[in-house]
Formats: C-alpha cells, sequence, structure tokens
C-alpha cells in the first residue's frame, strides 16, 4: 500500500471514530481539570506536588481532528488532563470564534480574511486538519468552547487582532469560567489592557528576566495574576527558581515551527523523556504541539497530575 494510500485509510479511521463518538459523548473515561476555587489556587498545589501541566497548542490536533476544534480537545481530554490554548477572533458582525489564522484558507473550506466576514457565512465552513483534509468540522464560537470547557479544562486564550478584550471577558464570565482561563499577553501594554478588562483571571506574561515581573507590577498586575511565559528555545532553571520565590508559576515552550522547535527535536531523536526533565528543572506548564507524548513522558515519570489531586478527575 502506497504512502498516500496509507494515510487516506488513517484519516477515514480517525475520522470515522470522532464521527462516531460526539463531543461530550466520552465522559465515562475522560479527565477533567477543574479548579475547586481559584486558578492560581490550583496551580501552586500541582507545583507543590512536583507536577506539571501539559497545555496542548491550538488544543492538540491529529490527522482527523483540526486545530482549534472542540471534537479534538474532547479527545485529547480522552488521553491525558490538558490545558487547551486556543486562539479567539472576532467576526464582522461581532460574534468570537475559534481560529488562528487571519486567513480561512488554511484551514478551513473557506477564502479571505476571516474577520472581513460575517458570522453566518462563517458558520457554514469546514475545518481543515493540519493535513489538508476536509473534516466534519464547524468553526465553534467562543460560547461554544467556553459552555464545553466549564467543569472539564482550562483554556489558555490568545487574543486574534480582531477580538475585542471587553467582550471576551464578558462572554467568560457569563460561561462562569473566569476562574478557570489563562488570557495571553505578549507586551506589557497588552497585559495592562487585559487585566484592566478582567481583572480577577490569570495572565500569561512574557518573562525574560526577574526584572520584567517588577516592570509588570509597576503597570498595575500583581504576582498573584502572573503566570510568566518564559520563551520557546533555552530552559532556564535559575529564573524558574527566582519566580518560584514570587509564587509565579512558569510556562515553557516546546512548541513551534519544525525543524528547529524543541518538540521538533524531541521527536526527531526520539526523546520523549526530556518533557520529564524539563519538570523536573522548573517548568510548571509545559506549552507543546505534541501533548500525548508530553503526558506520556510525565506520567512516566510520576509528574503528570493524578486522579483525586488538585482539582483532576476522571470519570468512572
Amino acid at each position: 500500500m502506497g504512502r498516500s494510500m496509507t494515510f487516506r485509510s488513517t484519516f477515514a479511521a480517525v475520522a470515522g471514530l470522532a464521527l462516531a463518538v460526539p463531543a461530550g459523548a466520552q465522559e465515562a473515561g475522560a479527565w477533567r481539570l477543574a479548579p475547586e476555587t481559584d486558578l492560581s489556587a490550583m496551580l501552586d498545589c500541582f507545583e507543590a506536588a512536583g507536577q506539571t501541566l501539559v497545555s496542548a497548542h491550538r488544543g492538540g490536533p491529529t490527522p482527523g481532528l483540526p486545530e482549534n476544534a472542540i471534537a479534538t480537545m474532547d479527545a485529547l481530554l480522552m488521553a491525558a488532563p490538558a490545558i487547551m490554548e486556543v486562539d479567539v477572533g472576532r467576526s464582522r458582525d461581532g460574534v468570537h470564534f475559534l481560529l488562528h489564522d487571519d486567513r480561512l484558507d488554511r484551514t478551513t473550506t473557506g477564502t479571505g480574511e476571516a474577520a472581513a466576514q460575517d458570522w453566518p457565512a462563517l458558520s457554514q465552513l469546514k475545518l481543515k486538519d493540519n493535513w489538508g483534509w476536509v473534516t466534519p468540522y464547524a468553526i465553534p464560537t467562543l460560547g461554544e468552547a467556553l459552555a464545553w470547557a466549564k467543569g472539564r479544562t482550562v483554556l489558555q486564550i490568545d487574543f486574534k487582532r480582531s477580538a475585542d478584550y471587553a467582550e471576551v471577558a464578558a462572554a467568560i464570565r457569563a460561561a462562569g469560567m473566569e476562574k478557570s482561563v489563562i488570557l495571553i499577553a505578549y507586551s506589557v501594554e497588552q497585559a495592562a489592557a487585559l487585566h484592566r478588562a478582567a481583572p480577577e483571571m490569570l495572565l500569561s506574561v512574557s518573562v525574560d528576566a526577574p526584572e520584567d515581573v517588577a516592570t509588570l507590577k509597576a503597570a498595575g498586575i500583581p504576582e498573584d495574576r502572573m503566570v510568566a511565559f518564559t520563551g520557546t528555545r533555552l530552559p532556564r532553571p535559575e529564573l524558574y527558581r527566582e519566580l518560584d520565590r514570587q509564587n509565579i508559576e512558569v510556562i515553557f515552550g516546546t512548541l513551534g515551527r519544525p525543524p528547529r522547535s524543541i518538540d521538533a527535536v524531541i521527536d526527531r531523536f526520539g526523546m520523549d523523556e526530556r518533557y520529564a526533565e524539563l519538570g523536573k528543572e522548573g517548568a510548571d506548564i509545559l506549552a507543546t504541539d505534541r501533548p500525548r507524548e508530553a503526558a506520556a513522558a510525565l506520567a512516566e515519570a510520576g509528574r503528570l497530575p493524578k486522579a483525586g489531586q488538585c482539582g483532576v478527575n476522571r470519570g468512572g
């Protein structure tokens, strides 16, 4: 059997399974990652227990299951407890939805700028997986994603240029998810604007050195609302230790474009144990394009959160 035929068969099997088990129907075996009180307290609990969380970049896409799709995230929770990182944009008529690219072409059956179209048109499109195959899944609205995530997982929200901070914050509150989100900021100015819109919610803030924390505090962001994103290139245990002294959890990204991303190097050389080593070096959350493999390596090393611990549970 040729390579393309093998891929087609694999895609058909995965897509068929996803169609057979609709989102939400996998409750019996699914992991749940839900803060009992406050998300910051839950992260403190994991850190105290020496556990490392996985954050699935764009929801953890695999063949037949596209990025930023509810079915994709639902399937991942069958394999491991994971935070879900998603991208939020806004349609011309004011509907917030999940999609990474500014344009529709790569990830949907549509074309053109997503933010320039009204929601009725966007809602008719189908998502493509990362291999270009059209799937049965439609673009989810932010409201649908929040309703699905409540009681299931934590969402890390990456804002596209078209997104409205205040409207997204209002949608999060309306869904009762304000204690189960991390809002992503790439600059001090963006972090300050997000904190004004959602002071009760955690922020992922870029931290390259300890003095960056002081700069963020001067902008009005308290330490207990910060989770420090420390880059995607080199782990820095000495920085992690300083952030730990300030009770700020650390996110380190192994994601990125192959062949140079850490995920790609780990995959190429068969070094999945490196995920557990990064956790031991002080990364509290690993943002990864390989969430299943990272979770398996952490579990083997005894570093993956267990059922009944710090707000993690699994359906019976």
